[in-house]
């Protein structure tokens, strides 16, 4: 079923995204253990752009997201700041380019690369397909996880955001591989990792161009997120394919979702810069030059690949 989905206005300064990022889980009646003792923040750091870009999850945003934790779980709590190396992106270079290793000194929490955890192969099926994958132990162990995905669109996928961002916590780097059956990889982890909450980081979202679109997304569930993206994004969800994919695989559904906070869908949407046909047709045809490129010279995949 779907759930509550929050959007709420966000601002620059540190105290207007700690009361931004606090409205928006309370609005969704975000209450969860009484003890927490790990915490799990997952952001979106897919290549080595700067948030300004849209491209990357904002530290500061990830910032306030700890001062929440904090304030509700109190200041003993173990937090790590966690992403997996991926086919042109290496976690170590990302943390350090991306404000995150600064970020982590400042706050006092830790950064772990999840290509280095214990992985756990698990085999699921979706859509009649057996989809292997390298599933993080610490994750799976976590008392909190927190997605804190970027809005943003992906030409294969026509949006990225939560469930997407999951796919980003496979610990396997080259996810190139999983490229020819995407939606199927996307839905497949998303069977097996749960977080408990996502934070969707729309300061600047990404689709034609990065615009200022100062949004804080926070959902209970991940599909639910993406299906309120997709129309702010400018696509219909039933035109996603991995949408599609979950409702067919019944692991979820739109029914039941609920949209609340202080700005419509339409306030947003009407904000972003929505892509085109002719820039849709232009990717496909990069796509082609580049798996031609990968198999010529067997190099990483330029980021972009990544989403």
């Amino acid at each position: 079923m779907g759930a509550a989905v929050s959007l709420v206005s966000l601002g620059d300064s540190e105290g207007e995204m700690n009361n931004s990022i606090s409205q928006a889980l309370k609005l969704i009646d975000f209450t969860y253990k009484q003890s927490v003792n790990s915490v799990a923040i997952k952001p979106n750091l897919c290549y080595y752009w700067d948030a300004s870009t849209g491209y990357t999850t904002d530290p500061k945003v990830v910032g306030a997201i700890i001062c929440w934790v904090r304030e509700t779980y109190g200041e003993d709590v173990n937090i790590r700041i966690v992403e997996s190396d991926a086919s042109a992106m290496r976690t170590k270079y990302a943390f350090t380019i991306l404000g995150y290793r600064k970020l982590a000194q400042d706050k006092q929490v830790d950064l772990f690369n999840l290509s280095e955890d214990r992985l756990n192969e698990e085999t699921v099926e979706v859509n009649g397909r057996q989809v292997t994958l390298k599933v993080p132990q610490s994750l799976l162990e976590a008392d909190l996880f927190i997605n804190v995905p970027k809005l943003k669109v992906m030409r294969a996928t026509r949006i990225t955001c939560a469930s997407k961002n999951i796919f980003g916590c496979i610990g396997f780097p080259r996810k190139i591989i999983y490229h020819p059956f995407l939606e199927e990889a996307i839905v497949g982890i998303n069977k097996i990792l749960h977080p408990h909450v996502t934070i969707v980081d729309g300061l600047v979202a990404l689709g034609r161009f990065p615009v200022k679109l100062g949004l804080i997304m926070a959902s209970k569930d991940s599909f639910s997120i993406d299906w309120v993206a997709s129309k702010i994004l400018g696509y219909n969800p039933r035109s996603v394919g991995f949408l599609n994919l979950a409702i067919k695989e019944e692991i979820w559904s739109p029914k039941g979702l609920s949209i609340c906070g202080d700005k419509s869908i339409e306030i947003f949407s009407e904000k972003f810069p929505k892509q085109n046909k002719y820039s849709a047709t232009l990717w496909n045809f990069q796509l082609k030059l580049l798996k031609t490129y990968l198999k010529i010279v067997g190099d990483v995949a330029p980021h972009f690949i990544e989403g």
